[in-house]
């Protein structure tokens, strides 16, 4: 296990997570969630392709020993992807960033049942401080006058895309225990371009060039993040990982106000400063320990 390259390696795939989510935001007017899904899975395939080469995985790499595992996953990957996908033409990037960040919360409490991480309770006040920075967010879109049905259902669908996001993080993590990190990429752009194909009766449209440019390159941007985020589990747990989905935030508002005219209020603002400060502080922390390991006796774990 090495921590911080996890952290590091999770906080690069959620800078591209965003800008992957600004192209498909822009494109949702011109095509619905599962066309938009099956972009994103199809173009990912030739940077993943050209990953595997780079590495000399080409024919190792892509040996499922678990071919249902990488089924599954893919499954509730790409659920979590068209709900999310369905929320970004609903409600302002911030705000699907924001009511995103249930995830984390989920993913602690998954890890913890069906895995068996340890967490300790520093670990999960921070969690618990990085939530109240989003409800500080979401604070003014609570109240009963903001709530409309457009407003309802963008809410509905990133919860589900959160609840399904966390479990499909703790998916990859009892993957990766057994099976390449190259597969487990590989496999779920595979099963997420096959399965986003049963949505062409719903209605597929024409983008125009612009667009259909778009969603090509929220396909190439989404297949470099999924590597990052995919190799991140190999070197910290679940849990750790966690917290670091909310640097999305400070993304979301950046390209939100450049690129969709969406001006972040205060209570954004603060309540992105408290989730920022959750982050830092399981920075601090893990370090803090790493340092008391370092000195301690064999046998010897320090409490946390």
């Amino acid at each position: 296990m090495s921590p911080f390259r996890g952290i590091a390696l999770k906080l690069f795939s959620v800078f591209l997570f965003t800008i992957m989510a600004s192209l498909i935001k822009a494109t949702s007017d011109l095509v619905p969630p599962g066309q938009a899904v099956f972009f994103r899975s199809l173009f990912a395939m030739p940077i993943i392709i050209g990953w595997l080469a780079l590495r000399g995985d080409l024919k190792t790499g892509l040996k499922a020993k678990r071919p249902m595992g990488h089924f599954w996953r893919g499954v509730i990957g790409v659920s979590a992807m068209g709900f999310g996908f369905a929320s970004l033409g609903l409600l302002p990037l911030p705000e699907v960033t924001a009511i995103g960040y249930a995830a984390p919360m989920f993913t602690v409490l998954f890890a913890a049942v069906l895995l068996g991480e340890r967490l300790r309770a520093f670990r999960l006040s921070a969690v618990g401080l990085g939530l109240i920075g989003v409800v500080v967010v979401m604070w003014p879109r609570l109240s009963l006058e903001q709530l409309d049905d457009v407003a309802v259902l963008g809410i509905g669908c990133v919860l589900a895309s959160a609840v399904l996001r966390a479990l499909a993080h703790i998916h990859i993590r009892k993957l990766v225990a057994t099976e390449e990190t190259s597969a487990v990429v590989f496999y779920f752009s595979l099963t997420a371009t096959s399965l986003s194909l049963l949505t062409i009766p719903f209605g597929w449209a024409w983008p125009g060039w612009s667009g259909a440019a778009m969603l090509v390159c929220a396909g190439l941007v989404g297949g470099v993040a999924q590597i990052f985020l995919t190799s991140s589990y190999k070197h910290a747990e679940a849990a750790l990982l966690a917290p670091f989905d909310y640097a999305s935030i400070l993304f979301a508002i950046l390209f939100g106000y450049v690129f969709f005219a969406e001006v972040p209020t205060a209570m954004v603002l603060i309540g992105s400063g408290i989730v920022m400060a959750a982050g830092g502080l399981i920075i601090w922390r893990e370090r803090q320990l790493g340092l008391k390991r370092g000195k301690a006796r064999p046998g010897m774990t320090p409490q946390g």
